[in-house]
């Protein structure tokens, strides 16, 4: 058995990796960037060796890095995680060739599932369906639109080398189709290094239906049965569960019989996972439901799968690369429950889902009887050069409705300050009827859209609440209220209970009242509040909000309603426009590259462009401003 475990990853899933290391007696190394010289993960290892500066092409996708760590430490095997170099052949291979354990599939597996286009070729060999498309070596734009127009529009553009949801671009129209092409092959470019693409018949109400499936080196195989990973944003997966809902037992073992031969077919070892993609405009069938790819790592979404099976996918892999056999066989696993994921990420609904980065001076999740994997706490920096996924909370139940509840339940009272995170959209998925009904595809967030963006505001009552909880601590003591609030109290009366109210003053300067009555004051406790000495918290169905209890006037400044505003730091990676050009409502001026994923900035209305500072290849900064819009006169 492995003594001594080099984790080459950060943040949760190095966390994850840490905590069944620790339970399995093996020793643990972190590596870390400056940006995580404090983080989570480093702090909970036994040793931590810097590897380089934040950017993780300097340091944590530097193979040659975390190798001399694996050395200069003794640690006897690497434990890639996911993403980073997870899914590199050629890494695996450096570190088997520096006499070091890999703690995933050989790379040969890896080689041969890693393209997307290739990896097709080989299902269709070993008799797994796959989706109609086009995988051809010619990647001239005029083929490529060729073979959309044969396919059938809307197409979906893929990165062969892509993952995460990143390089996927869906086309509605094949007047949009060379624009999406362009950013899919960008974006594959700097997330992969590989900007070669795949095409594919868009299927109309897909459900993502995938399998975990495990390897070992005695030539066993076996499944864990399926998650359903349907509910996504982008082609980023949201929430997940297991099992997938509507799956009938026949055509469970028809896509898990699939999934194991497709993982015999590379000689599997270790974790994988073998993703389908159903046409679920008549239930799910298995003449119905095709491959689209195979990751070869340890997915995010993992916990649920362990949830139903009881089983730690961690502990296989560290047994199985230690020469162990699969500790159980086919006929021993079995599904018991179901488990539901939500991915609680770092980002601003309100501003289109943009990463918010900086101190998590609050960060509190109930964990009511839930999971919670995470690699940060209160106190922790958000750094804008990694993905902002900061949480995933599991619960487990008898049954999904039961499930579903549970986690809503979970992520009502999830406070996160003052970095925005998307728990507040995470509940109204959730609460969806749809979704609680099992009715749902890849589609139903893009479908529902403004419906499920938490409201600007909390609610009358929870305002109140927070007027009460307020006085309460007023009574108790006015230490924490300056002058000015103690004077605006009104209707107070020390050791009385009349209603009264608190002005709170929202973020565009207007003023509501909370009222102290006799029903708020016995509902504290149903809404979570946090008193701060300028104002309060207070976190209705996930979202958080400050409500501040002094007007700070208009002196401020407001960004007018047509400068175009970095909304995050970040690279300009293209810009389309010219000063003094003319543009249309909606139009792509520029696009903007953070956390590998692209951003484009769009014209807030007819107009002209005025004062174009944004260059190609500039890096800029949160609020710097790029351009302006002078509406047209009319």
């Amino acid at each position: 058995m492995i003594s001594k475990l080099l984790i080459a990853n950060r943040g949760e899933i190095a966390c994850r990796i840490i905590r069944t290391a620790r339970e399995m007696g093996i020793a643990t190394v972190a590596v870390y960037s400056d940006a995580d010289a404090k983080a989570l993960h480093v702090r909970h290892a036994d040793e931590a060796v810097h590897i380089g500066p934040s950017p993780a092409a300097e340091s944590y996708l530097v193979g040659e890095k975390i190798i001399a760590a694996a050395k200069q430490t003794g640690a006897e095997a690497i434990h890639p995680g996911y993403g980073f170099l997870s899914e590199s052949a050629a890494f695996a291979r450096a570190v088997i060739d520096a006499g070091l354990i890999w703690v995933g599939p050989k790379p040969e597996s890896i080689e041969a599932m890693g393209l997307k286009d290739a990896a097709k070729k080989l299902m269709r060999e070993a008799g797994v369906p796959v989706t109609p498309g086009y995988e051809g070596e010619d990647q001239s734009v005029e083929r490529l639109t060729k073979e959309a127009d044969a396919i059938g529009y809307p197409v979906l553009i893929k990165a062969v080398a892509g993952g995460g949801g990143k390089g996927m671009r869906k086309v509605d129209d094949a007047k949009n189709f060379v624009e999406a092409l362009e950013s899919c092959k960008r974006e594959a470019k700097a997330s992969f290094g590989n900007d070669e693409v795949l095409l594919e018949k868009w299927i109309t109400s897909p459900r993502h239906i995938e399998v975990q499936v495990f390897g070992d080196s005695h030539g066993n195989v076996v499944h864990l049965f399926e998650r359903d990973c349907s509910l996504q944003r982008r082609h980023q997966k949201v929430i997940e569960e297991a099992p997938a809902p509507g799956m009938d037992e026949a055509t469970r073992e028809e896509i898990c019989a699939a999934a194991v031969r497709a993982a015999q077919a590379v000689n599997y070892e270790g974790a994988g996972t073998i993703e389908f993609i159903a046409d679920a405009s008549e239930g799910l069938r298995a003449d119905r439901i095709f491959f689209m790819e195979m990751n070869t790592r340890l997915q995010v979404e993992h916990p649920v799968t362990e949830e139903i099976t009881g089983v730690d996918l961690v502990e296989w892999q560290l047994r199985v690369a230690s020469g162990e056999p699969i500790p159980l066989k086919q006929e021993e696993l079995s599904i018991n429950g179901w488990a539901i994921e939500a991915r609680l990420y770092a980002e601003d609904p309100a501003k289109g889902f943009l990463p918010s980065t900086g101190r998590l001076d609050e960060f509190f999740i109930p964990t009511l009887s839930a999971r919670v994997d995470t690699g940060v706490g209160e106190g922790s920096e958000v750094s804008p050069f990694y993905d902002p996924m900061i949480a995933k909370v599991i619960v487990h139940r008898s049954n999904r409705a039961v499930a579903v509840e549970a986690l809503a339940n979970e992520l009502d009272g999830t406070l996160v300050y003052p970095v925005r995170s998307n728990a507040g959209f995470l509940w109204r998925c959730l609460n969806d009827g749809d979704f609680q009904s099992g009715n749902l595809d890849t589609g139903l967030i893009a479908r529902r859209d403004e419906a499920l963006m938490p409201p600007a505001i909390p609610s009358p009552d929870a305002i109140d609440v927070a007027a009460s909880v307020r006085i309460l601590e007023y009574e108790r003591s006015d230490s924490i209220f300056p002058e000015h609030e103690s004077r605006s109290l009104t209707g107070f009366r020390l050791n009385s209970t009349p209603n009264m109210s608190v002005p709170f003053y929202l973020p565009d300067g207007d003023v509501v009242y909370g009222n102290a009555t006799e029903t708020a004051r016995a509902r504290q406790f149903d809404v979570l509040t946090r008193l701060q000495s300028n104002g309060e918290l207070i976190v209705q169905h996930g979202q958080t909000y400050f409500l501040k209890t002094r007007s700070e006037g208009t002196g401020h400044h407001h960004a007018h309603d047509g400068d175009i505003i970095a909304p995050m730091p970040g690279k300009v990676i293209a810009v389309d426009v010219a000063n003094g050009e003319e543009v249309k409502a909606g139009q792509r001026l520029m696009v903007l590259e953070a956390m590998k994923m692209e951003h484009a900035l769009a014209a807030p209305f007819d107009g002209t462009v005025r004062e174009l500072t944004a260059q190609p290849g500039a890096q800029v900064q949160v609020e710097t401003l790029l351009a302006v819009v002078e509406p047209n006169e009319e």
